[in-house]
């Protein structure tokens, strides 16, 4: 069992109410838990804690099941899922910062930019050929499922006459951009690659916005 203390919660604080964080952290510290025991825990209702874990349910985060208990029906039972991973950073997140800080000490700083921007063109080679001809917004819907599938509780939000918009509730990379900025520049430019289209950013997690908000606009459309 991890104990509390050993729970990186800020990758937590961004995209969740206080209940579903405290949800997320009782499930990792405990495994399988009872609807009942989380009410319990929560102080509301198990209506209530229903409708909580149904979100996390609902954005990949929680799985369910039903184990006999006695009389009646069998009791719902909740545990974290294989994509909640990201959500709580592991000693690798560390050492990839002290390694970023030794390349940057050893060959300065713009070696850690073209550090990340290899990683980025990794990336868009693995997802290229994802990417389906036709229209802007099929693009970004794609676009939208690879960045949900990393840990980013990536969503389409607004889509307008000019304009698309890509929200993430998270960031797995936030410790790595707290210290380099660059690393939020290079994400944009692989969008604009993958997507063939200018992106701008109008909100970022990492300068303490509740959202990472991208505003998607085919480049013929973009205003002079």
């Amino acid at each position: 069992m991890t104990p509390a203390s050993e729970v990186d919660v800020g990758a937590l604080d961004a995209g969740f109410s206080s209940a579903k964080r405290q949800i997320l952290l009782s499930l990792k510290r405990q495994g399988s838990v009872s609807l009942t025991d989380l009410s319990q825990e929560l102080r509301i209702s198990k209506m209530a804690t229903l409708k909580h874990l149904t979100a996390l349910e609902d954005k990949g985060l929680v799985e369910r099941s039903f184990k006999a208990g006695g009389r009646g029906r069998p009791r719902a039972y909740f545990r974290l899922s294989g994509r909640s991973t990201s959500l709580f950073p592991e000693a690798y997140t560390h050492m990839t910062l002290c390694a970023l800080q030794f390349i940057e000490e050893r060959l300065g700083h713009d070696a850690v930019v073209r550090l990340l921007k290899q990683r980025a063109q990794e990336v868009l080679e693995a997802n290229r050929n994802r990417m389906p001809d036709g229209p802007l917004r099929g693009r970004v819907e794609e676009l939208v499922k690879i960045r949900d599938e990393g840990g980013y509780m990536a969503e389409l939000g607004r889509a307008g006459r000019t304009s698309i918009e890509m929200m993430e509730h998270n960031c797995p990379i936030m410790a790595v951009a707290e210290v380099y900025p660059d690393a939020c520049g290079v994400e944009r430019e692989l969008f604009q690659k993958l997507l063939h289209a200018d992106v701008e950013t109008s909100h970022r997690v990492v300068a303490g916005d509740p959202v990472c908000r991208f505003i998607i606009r085919r480049r013929d459309e973009v205003q002079a």
